[in-house]
């Protein structure tokens, strides 16, 4: 947990920029940050109703806790924020259009069947560098097949709300469990809230910009 006092403050703070910096330092040592720039359009492939109304719901929750904004349609896509759940990955292939949204479908495929990874997130940029669609797809193998759908909704959320590390979430995850049930971790729930701060840009390659974002960050005491 990121704290925001102690009596040692200049250790705590030091520290807090380093964890702050370590969620967006990928694993070649590059300080990317991106956040969305445009209003959310979420749309969810291969599900039943209950399930989309439980992924729409922590789509709507997220966005609320990033004070953005979600919409109806994107002038240039119709949806931006893409979810795809499969049961094996050359499905994809039998996606109408997918190939069109996704230009390298094909090697793609083949590269997560080879891994055999269950799941796999794609960012789209505009010219500011700011985030303008994402695609996540979802294979639901025997491990994402025993996540419950408000666990699993809620952490492709959190992991789509902003462009993390590659190694952000390795050692501690997104989401906690308190009583049974997934819940946003307080200081990444925090670091959203700042990174959508309007005086934040919307995108960054500066690891100062990790420093900015900790002094957004305020939690009562």
């Amino acid at each position: 947990m990121i704290e925001t006092s102690d009596a040692n403050g200049g250790s705590i703070c030091g520290k807090m920029i380093g964890d702050v910096a370590s969620l967006f330092t990928r694993s070649d040592g590059k300080y990317v940050f991106a956040r969305w720039g445009r209003p959310i359009v979420p749309v969810v492939f291969g599900v039943d109703d209950a399930t989309l109304a439980v992924f729409k719901g922590a789509i709507e929750a997220v966005i609320t806790l990033a004070s953005h904004q979600i919409a109806e349609t994107d002038p240039e896509l119709g949806a931006n924020f893409m979810v795809f759940f499969c049961r094996d990955w050359a499905e994809l292939q039998e996606v109408s259009h997918l190939d069109q949204l996704v230009p390298d479908l094909v090697p793609m495929v083949a590269r997560l069947q080879e891994a055999d990874a269950n799941q796999y997130r794609i960012f789209r940029f505009d010219e500011a560098g700011a985030i303008r669609a994402a695609f996540i797809f979802l294979r639901l193998d025997k491990h994402l097949a025993a996540v419950s759908a408000d666990t699993l909704a809620l952490s492709q959320a959190v992991q789509t709300i902003l462009l993390w590390s590659d190694t952000a979430f390795d050692d501690t995850p997104p989401l906690a469990m308190i009583e049974g049930r997934a819940v946003l971790r307080p200081e990444i729930a925090d670091v959203v809230r700042a990174a959508y701060d309007p005086v934040m840009p919307a995108m960054a390659q500066d690891a100062s910009h990790a420093l900015r974002l900790t002094a957004r960050i305020t939690r009562p005491s």
